[in-house]
């Protein structure tokens, strides 16, 4: 909690520790366009090798690592299979698409997970007519499904179908540490599904700014060019990178808390109501609240919390993603749970 107010936006509002803001500091820095930042040098390497992967990128948004993986692995008018509420389809301003002419072919699934089977009999060789499938994508966590973890069995199958049609295979993996949390399962054993992974240092793990990608040395050598072209080259980011190594380090067993706190958030709503939240649902530090059973929409509900001190995201629809963070605890969930109790029970 800061400034009084709870918020339950996202993962991404966290402020940065004051362990982070010494090595910001004291980071020692160099222009990395020409690859001469120790600071970004070091945490590529350490992210390349927490996932099992030859080498690492940092850049400085999700979005722009999603981008240019995706660019990396295909020519332009190649196809892109992916689920259809992929984060990097929805909600990244169609870049695939405008950045490297790419065409999303959509897969449903329950849960945001792509199965093998429908991956297999997606996958088009190209022709004159249809566009040659180059990459399959997973989200893990998937964040429009509700933080729900993409089964490593089913990813270990979809990498198999893969490999035997000579499709490269890419892991939106912005929340991926937390997918290892919850399971016990190494970020590495995913990574190792995919020629390309991403994942986020913003979001879970606290840093205030970047992503990386990571993957063999020819493709990130591919993708450190298409950074560039993207405006992503930033020079002395190491004062930045450094932040990014403290959460890398130290920030991703203690999202357990934040899973914890959203299940006893989930579980306090649903004292509320039976159907305001499909627990089964609540794997990671997303919940899901339903406001058809309260008839009122979220935008309502939103500003009834907001003058209550608790931040959330307000939309016309029957649904509110509330985000456990760092900078959430157990108190301030039960001060949550007080807030919604009074707002979702007063009448219109």
């Amino acid at each position: 909690m800061h400034d009084g107010l709870i918020d339950l936006r996202s993962d991404t509002v966290t402020r940065p520790t004051p362990a982070m803001r010494r090595a910001m500091a004291e980071a020692e820095v160099g222009d990395d366009v020409f690859g001469d930042d120790p600071t970004i040098n070091s945490l590529q390497e350490a992210a390349a090798a927490r996932l099992g992967k030859e080498a690492g990128l940092y850049v400085p948004t999700g979005s722009m690592g999603n981008q240019v993986a995706l660019g990396a692995l295909t020519r332009p008018g190649d196809e892109v299979l992916c689920h259809t509420d992929a984060h990097f389809l929805n909600y990244e301003g169609g870049s695939p698409a405008v950045h490297f002419g790419l065409v999303m072919r959509q897969l449903s699934g329950e849960g945001g997970t792509i199965r093998a089977d429908d991956v297999g009999a997606a996958i088009r060789a190209g022709n004159d007519h249809n566009p040659c499938t180059a990459v399959v994508a997973m989200e893990n966590t998937h964040n429009a499904a509700g933080g729900r973890i993409f089964p490593i069995d089913e990813a270990r199958s979809i990498s198999k179908v893969c490999r035997e049609r000579e499709v490269g295979a890419h892991i939106d993996g912005a929340r991926i540490f937390n997918a290892e949390v919850a399971t016990g399962t190494p970020a590495a054993e995913w990574a190792s599904c995919a020629d390309t992974v991403t994942f986020c240092f913003s979001k879970g793990l606290g840093a205030p700014v970047g992503s990386m990608v990571c993957s063999t040395r020819e493709v990130i050598t591919e993708s450190r060019r298409l950074r560039k072209r993207l405006g992503g080259g930033m020079r002395q980011a190491g004062v930045l990178a450094a932040a990014a190594r403290v959460a890398l380090d130290t920030g991703v067993e203690r999202l357990a808390e934040d899973h914890a706190n959203a299940r006893r958030l989930a579980e306090g709503l649903l004292e509320l109501h039976p159907e305001a939240v499909d627990l089964d649902s609540v794997e990671t530090n997303m919940v899901y609240l339903n406001l058809s059973p309260f008839s009122k929409p979220g935008t309502q509900v939103s500003d009834g919390l907001r003058s209550r001190g608790i931040l959330t995201l307000g939309s016309p629809g029957g649904a509110m993603r509330l985000v456990t963070h760092r900078d959430v605890d157990g108190d301030d969930i039960e001060r949550a749970l007080g807030a919604l109790r009074t707002v979702l029970a007063e009448s219109d």
